[in-house]
């Protein structure tokens, strides 16, 4: 699909690494590469400051689970370690996230809490299974519209499943569907507690207020911090977490592993599947993220199979489905994070709250935990690109968000993704169909494959000593669309140095899509960031009129549009 120059030619006939090199934690790599005292001072910075981030998130997410917050703190201790010490992203942070609260709460409701361990230790082998195998590059074939419909229609399901503790309703068994848990709103309003309300806007306030004038403080703790002060000395009658759970323990529980029998693992096998598939998309885009924030390269195969392992511990100590947290994975990034040691430790000051200072968890009240849930949401939402893609994308991927977003909220999210995969791969063959078209004379101009790796042309290899220096030409053959796009990010890893001027040839590029725009335009950003500035040239109609939609014009910073091939060295040239 790539054609490029011949120094990227090289780089891609060097030996393949060998089949175990795909599963070496990123952790060995980075102490062959060498670890000094230096990088571990940073990581133990990193590595409190997402501590700090993560334990009222922890306990907020395993109360709006369904279960009670030390398993929270568990989950959050033993994933978390587990997911860093083996993990194939260097700096991603494991343990509990809002993806999995829908499918938690669902599972726990119908199976009971020995189900969900026993789903959880089914989802783990299914992902270890899955990295040993090499499906974790699969991760391209979820398009966009599908995960941003899926992580929005959750992000309403928490926010839903907050109301409760956000206005101290008097609700004994909240129901599972948003529709019904708002019909079981609406019944218990006179139930509303002044006092919870009071706590949970000022806990909402001082959160945004922070984000927003002092962003390196850690809004949550403060928030919760500030709101147990409140309750404690002004004696407000709000639930807390010791008058519903009385307290958490201070230290872990015996690993043990749950039941198992061939009954429940018939009655298990869909849940396991959901877990384990949300797992996998999960970790890997925020190994994507952290690809994008960094500039390295994560191995997705050793991180799958690290969250296998992850997941299996995690529910010996009776814990949560683990994941890798984008939110996390980024603070810990944003604090100096050198290595996957940053992770490791971030799971060791966690536990030694829960040594030291677990009593004081029961002063905290339930509406602060429930205010932060909602930022959580509001953040999950990510309404910035909803409403981008709503607005810009093509007709029919805005059907399979829409599609995605509704059966995610109002049926099921298991049936949410299959549909919403089914549909994004119609659209995607009839896009195919469409840019099939007939030549003057009769004979009929097939798309190229999208696995079809460029062969040299050998017009193209003889015009290399005529380019300026500092320029690289690749050229683009096939439609860019959810399943090719991260071969852009490949590029980046095939040109031996960074370039001043890239040229991009895409006049054999007959379709894109909204993944491949954004793909394109993370590509730009990167290229920018290394001072290299981006040119495409002959960009067909489909291609530039999606681009122009969504944003992607001359207008962006180090990116350039021309017509041809001469155009561009002629710019190149000029610069």
């Amino acid at each position: 699909m790539v054609d490029g120059s011949a120094g990227a030619t090289a780089a891609l006939a060097r030996p393949a690494p060998p089949a175990w090199h795909l599963f070496v934690p990123k952790l060995v790599t980075t102490f062959r590469q060498g670890y000094g005292a230096g990088d571990f001072r940073a990581d133990v910075i990193a590595g409190l400051t997402v501590a700090i981030v993560a334990l009222p998130l922890a306990m907020a997410l395993a109360i709006a689970s369904g279960t009670t917050p030390d398993v929270g703190l568990v989950t959050a201790v033993v994933g978390g370690f587990l997911g860093s010490a083996l993990g194939g992203a260097r700096f991603n942070i494991s343990g509990p996230t809002g993806a999995f609260v829908v499918v938690v709460f669902g599972v726990i409701e119908k199976h009971g809490y020995d189900g969900l361990l026993m789903a959880t230790v089914m989802a783990g082998l299914m992902l270890a299974a899955a990295g040993l195998f090499r499906l974790g590059t699969w991760i391209k074939y979820v398009p966009e519209p599908v995960v941003v419909g899926f992580t929005a229609g959750i992000a309403v399901i928490i926010f839903s499943s907050q109301i409760r503790d956000l206005f101290g309703l008097s609700i004994e068994k909240l129901p599972g569907g948003v529709a019904a848990q708002w019909a079981t709103f609406w019944e218990a309003r006179a139930s509303l507690a002044p006092a919870a309300l009071v706590v949970s806007a000022t806990a909402l306030a001082l959160i945004i207020a922070l984000r927003r004038f002092a962003p390196k403080l850690p809004a949550f703790l403060v928030a919760v911090v500030f709101a147990s002060l409140l309750v404690g000395l002004i004696g407000l009658p709000v639930e807390t977490i010791g008058s519903r759970f009385g307290g958490i323990p201070s230290s872990l529980p015996a690993p043990s592993l749950p039941p198992f029998s061939l009954a429940r693992i018939g009655e298990l096998i869909e849940p396991a599947f959901t877990i384990a598939f949300l797992a996998g998309v999960e970790s890997l885009l925020c190994a994507v993220v952290a690809d994008g924030m960094t500039g390295r390269r994560h191995r997705s195969n050793a991180e799958l199979v690290s969250q296998g392992i992850a997941n299996l511990a995690s529910s010996a100590f009776g814990g949560l489905p683990v994941t890798g947290a984008i939110a996390r994975t980024a603070t810990s990034i944003r604090a100096g994070a050198r290595s996957p040691v940053a992770g490791m430790l971030h799971a060791v000051f966690l536990l030694a709250f829960m040594l030291v200072a677990a009593p004081l968890a029961a002063y905290v009240p339930l509406a602060s935990l429930a205010a932060v849930l909602v930022i959580v949401a509001w953040n999950m939402s990510e309404q910035h690109k909803l409403r981008h893609m709503l607005a810009t994308a093509p007709m029919g991927e805005r059907v399979v968000l829409l599609v995605t977003f509704l059966l995610t909220v109002l049926v099921d999210l298991t049936l949410a993704i299959e549909v919403g995969v089914v549909l994004a791969a119609i659209l995607f063959m009839h896009g195919m169909a469409e840019a099939v078209s007939l030549t003057s004379d009769g004979s009929r101009v097939m798309v190229p494959d999208i696995d079809d790796f460029a062969r040299p042309r050998e017009d193209r290899y003889t015009q290399r000593d005529a380019l300026p220096e500092g320029v690289e030409v690749f050229q683009l053959r096939g439609p860019l669309f959810f399943g090719a796009a991260g071969r852009l990010a490949d590029v980046m890893e095939t040109m031996p140095r960074n370039p001043r001027h890239f040229i991009l040839r895409m006049r054999e590029v007959p379709f894109i899509d909204s993944t491949g725009v954004a793909a394109l335009a993370d590509f730009v950003r990167r290229c920018r960031a290394n001072g290299t500035h981006v040119i495409v040239t002959g960009i067909q109609p489909q291609p530039r009129a999606v681009m122009a939609r969504m944003g992607l014009t001359d207008a962006m910073p180090g990116f350039s549009i021309v017509e041809d091939f001469a155009a561009a060295l002629q710019m190149a040239r000029a610069a």
